[in-house]
Order: structure tokens, then C-alpha cells, then sequence
């Protein structure tokens, strides 16, 4: 096996270990924790497939920013040594039925888009600089709107999170 695959599959595996200790975790402060780790590893395949600039944008935006607001929001609405009670057995078991339906859909709905795009897309990497003035454009099939409209709604959702840390 080459060194690339070796990487890979090492990462795979952190995914997946440590988004089933996530989810499975009683502690909000581990799964926050565990989830960091996720977003990390995946960042790694990034760097792996050489998307720098997906890399710096996983490693910054997610594992740094959201990251840090996740825990933030924890801290100021749960006590973070509280163990969260275990949900009935019918819950579960209908959560699972209904994310392995999601993910079935999702994936024939991804599998498809991308056997349809492969064929008719050429292998050319895009600039970082033409990336950038995309996501902050004005113009058509730019970014800045719905990028203003999340900066937005994360204010709203920290703001609301310290009214409820206030109430307690």
C-alpha cells in the first residue's frame, strides 16, 4: 500500500471512531471534544487530496470558530460535569431508522449529481484569489449575502444562548 492510503484509512478510522464516541457520549463537553477531533481528521483528508485552501477553511473556520462557539453555548446553557439522561428505546430506534433513510437518500442524490458532473467537468484547479472574490462578491453567483445572512443568525444564536445562561 502506498504512504496516501495508509494516511487515509488511519483518518477514516479517527472519523469514525471518535463520531461514534461523539454521539455516544453522556458528557456535552466530550462530545463538543470528539466532534473537534472529526472536524480535524477530516481536515486532514483535505490536506490530503491537496485542497490547501479547504484545509486552512476546516481547520479555521470549523475546528476553530464553531468549535469554540459550540462549547461557548455548552458552558452557558448546561452545567458541564451534568450526565445527559438516555433517551426511551423507541426514540432511538426510530432515530436510527430515520438517519439511515437520510443517509440512503442522500447518498443516491450525491451518488448521482457527481457520476453526472464527472463527465462533463474538466480536471482544472480554481485560484484561491477567484475563490475569495467569489465568496465575497456582489454580482451574480456570489457569495456575500448568504455569508452575512450566517454571520447573522450565529450572532442570534449567542445572543440567545446568554438570555437562557441569564435566566438560570
Amino acid at each position: 500500500m502506498m504512504i496516501k492510503e495508509i494516511i487515509f484509512y488511519i483518518l477514516a478510522l479517527v472519523i469514525t471512531v471518535f463520531s461514534i464516541m461523539a454521539v455516544n457520549s453522556r458528557r456535552l463537553i466530550r462530545s463538543a471534544t470528539y466532534l473537534l477531533f472529526v472536524l480535524l481528521a477530516t481536515a486532514g483528508l483535505y490536506l490530503l487530496l491537496d485542497y490547501h485552501y479547504l484545509f486552512a477553511v476546516q481547520v479555521a473556520v470549523y475546528a476553530g470558530g464553531i468549535m469554540v462557539l459550540f462549547i461557548f453555548a455548552i458552558l452557558l446553557t448546561q452545567k458541564p460535569g451534568k450526565n445527559i439522561r438516555p433517551e426511551p428505546l423507541l426514540q432511538r430506534v426510530m432515530a436510527i431508522l430515520l438517519s439511515s433513510a437520510g443517509l440512503i437518500f442522500c447518498g443516491i442524490i450525491i451518488y448521482q449529481s457527481v457520476n453526472r458532473v464527472y463527465h462533463y467537468v474538466e480536471k482544472v484547479e480554481i485560484p484561491v484569489k477567484e475563490i475569495g472574490s467569489t465568496l465575497m462578491g456582489t454580482g451574480k453567483y456570489e457569495y456575500i449575502l448568504p455569508f452575512e445572512a450566517i454571520s447573522i443568525m450565529l450572532l442570534a444564536c449567542i445572543v440567545g444562548a446568554i438570555m437562557i445562561a441569564r435566566k438560570r
